[in-house]
């Protein structure tokens, strides 16, 4: 008799930007079962109205792990900006060993193999952790999201053609979620092809002056720069009252790259077009995806 049963996935960070976007790129593939992982019905209503099945999964709450990772074979995992993600990687690893979760894709953070940036690194622990429990993987190491220039933090990093940045004029390395999410869904789809990989995915370097020229072009209005001291940042984070132990590691990466000393900060790879068989989103590309959004 023939075994006709097909892979099922957990998406964690399901309502987040990468989460979402890996299941929009699986929706098509029949030959997985897609589960988004939320953390309460509510959140579960749109998922379902897509006919997208889900289970309760709280980080936080590891009595919810073994029911939400029962008969889930691979899993995308995307943590949180606090320093509880060391933790809750690890018990949610610990327990996908027990559940017999076969192949893990980790939404990971910048950085070279030998990083001292503080978050980054820790990503770098929990890509060892993954190897350690002896999980096929793929490492996922994203360099700055493009979709931070449309907003960051719930704020607007562009009003009225002034973009603000904290990093002076730094060169930095960009990748469209789009792009990265395809990628993840790839390696979720395909572990046999992509497993024990890391993939660095960046692909285009500018600073924010020549991001302004770009916008100035496409959308055919003013844009300047006005770099911001990255004391602002770490005043808005204290008010919002983010968790600091994990912003204060943001704080000391602006200042870093404003100061020029985070080697390969604008490091670009390209590998992108041998994993999906299509070209990268660059700047260009991506102001004139969201032209209508930087528009003022």
């Amino acid at each position: 008799m023939l075994n006709t049963t097909i892979p099922k996935i957990l998406i964690t960070g399901a309502t987040g930007q990468v989460g979402s976007k890996t299941i929009d790129f699986l929706l098509s593939n029949k030959e997985v079962e897609l589960v988004a992982a939320v953390r309460s019905p509510e959140k579960a209503a749109p998922f379902t109205a897509k006919g997208i099945a889900t289970v309760i999964l709280d980080f936080d709450d590891e009595s919810t792990h073994l029911t939400a990772l029962k008969d889930i074979d691979r899993v995308l995992i995307v943590t949180g900006y606090t320093v509880d993600m060391l933790r809750q990687s690890k018990v949610l690893l610990d327990n996908a060993k027990k559940a017999g979760v076969q192949h893990v894709v980790h939404l990971g953070a910048c950085g070279r193999d030998d990083t001292t940036v503080a978050h980054w690194a820790w990503h770098q622990l929990i890509e060892r952790y993954i190897e350690w429990s002896g999980f096929s993987y793929t490492h996922l190491r994203p360099e700055t999201f493009m979709q931070n220039v449309l907003s960051y933090g719930g704020k607007r990093t562009i009003e009225n053609g002034i973009i603000h940045a904290y990093v002076e004029g730094a060169r930095l390395s960009w990748v469209d979620v789009d792009d990265v999410a395809q990628v993840a869904a790839l390696a979720l789809s395909h572990p046999e092809i992509h497993g024990k990989q890391t993939y660095r995915l960046g692909y285009d370097a500018i600073t924010f002056d020549e991001m302004a020229e770009l916008m100035t072009f496409v959308v055919g209005k003013p844009f300047h720069y006005e770099p911001l001291s990255p004391e602002v940042f770490l005043q808005q984070m204290r008010d919002s009252g983010a968790e600091m132990a994990y912003m204060n590691c943001v704080y000391n990466h602006w200042k870093r790259y404003a100061a020029g000393t985070i080697p390969g900060a604008d490091d670009t790879f390209d590998n992108f077009f041998g994993i999906t068989g299509k070209q990268p989103v660059k700047w260009i590309d991506f102001i004139k995806k969201h032209k209508a959004e930087f528009d003022y």
